[in-house]
């Protein structure tokens, strides 16, 4: 059963983080589109930036302590970026080059959505893997 909580916590924690990206992406593509101004744009950014890095982080202390490799050596390069970013106060956006790194921005967006839905296809895969295990 501890198993099953597990997975289901790991299921809540991967949808959160979506969640906030695609806040993140739905801002971005706002301001590509001029239905919200800069400052406001970056101002929301920024306010989910600090948990988007906490949810990433409590999803990699969860499957460490869980024992679970794969999934934790799999969410390791994102706490990584994350680290860095963060430790090199890259991970705020700048409301004078918004417009400039608009592009690479959601490019980097859309490549952590891909990432955490892919790893959420995995957790949905094993989460029905030990609910079949458990029944047996």
């Amino acid at each position: 059963m501890a198993e099953v909580l597990y997975w289901i916590s790991t299921f809540v924690l991967i949808l959160t983080h979506l969640c906030i990206l695609g806040y993140e992406l739905l801002l971005l593509v706002d301001l590509e589109f001029d239905y919200i101004n800069p400052y406001d744009s970056t101002s929301q950014i920024n306010q989910v930036v600090v948990p988007e890095f906490i949810v990433q982080g409590i999803l990699c202390f969860v499957n460490l302590i869980a024992g679970h490799w794969f999934i934790f050596f799999l969410s390791l390069p994102s706490l990584y970026y994350n680290v860095r970013s963060y430790s090199r106060r890259e991970h705020l956006a700048d409301v004078t080059e918004i417009y400039n790194k608009l592009n690479s921005e959601r490019k980097k967006l859309l490549f952590k959505v891909a990432y955490l839905v892919a790893v959420f296809v995995i957790a949905v895969v094993s989460l029905v893997w030990t609910l079949t295990d458990d029944v047996n």
